[in-house]
């Protein structure tokens, strides 16, 4: 199925070609996906809708998370994870599970690797645990919290030594979630989290170095 100019849009914006702080030209943008302006319009208007872009006078531009709102996200993406992991860990089939620990074998051949590569990496196993709590309204909800942390400029994986041991938590969420264990699922899930927060404050306030 041929993806709408909204979705082209996100994905590029998600995948860091727009940065917090770039301007958006309708034209450029017409041009670059192939499309007239009319679709790519419509999908800028919805986009400032959903606070992803913002008015710079007559510009639009790629919106940028300040302090207190990435606190606010952290704060529901904590949450809505770690019911995530809770819930995959009683209702996760057999074959959901042995995805979530390949991923998990697969994503160490990356480390020490590109930054992004990890990002994704990190995106899709998260987003497995989603589909595998099995609750429509949850998934949603985290698309909506996940498209917001595309605003971020960079990736927490892109923190000195934070890969590995990422990775490593990645691994203790699994093995909680193969347990059948729901609390230990939400409590890993939840510390995993946290921990790229503070990784993301200790990099903005220069104590940690990005690769």
């Amino acid at each position: 199925m041929q993806k709408d100019a909204y979705t082209l849009i996100l994905e590029a914006i998600e995948a860091g070609d727009y940065k917090p702080g770039s301007r958006l030209v309708e034209s450029e943008l017409a041009e670059r996906l192939g499309v007239s302006r009319t679709p790519v319009r419509e999908a800028l208007q919805r986009l400032e809708t959903q606070s992803m872009l913002t008015r710079d006078g007559r510009s639009l531009i790629v919106a940028t998370l300040d302090h207190n709102q990435l606190a606010e996200l952290y704060t529901v993406r904590t949450e809505l994870e770690g019911l995530a992991a809770r819930l995959a860990a009683r209702h996760a089939t057999d074959e959901e599970i042995r995805v979530l620990k390949s991923m998990v074998t697969e994503d160490r051949a990356l480390l020490g690797g590109d930054p992004r590569a990890l990002s994704r990496a990190n995106k899709r196993f998260h987003k497995q645990i989603h589909l595998a709590s099995h609750n429509r309204f949850l998934v949603q909800q985290l698309d909506l919290v996940h498209r917001s942390m595309a605003l971020m400029a960079n990736t927490s994986f892109a923190a000195e030594g934070r890969d590995e041991v990422a990775i490593s938590e990645h691994d203790q969420i699994v093995q909680a979630i193969a347990a059948r264990d729901g609390d230990a699922a939400y409590t890993a899930l939840k510390a995993h989290i946290s921990k790229a927060f503070e990784t993301r404050l200790r990099v903005d306030a220069g104590e940690l170095r990005l690769r």
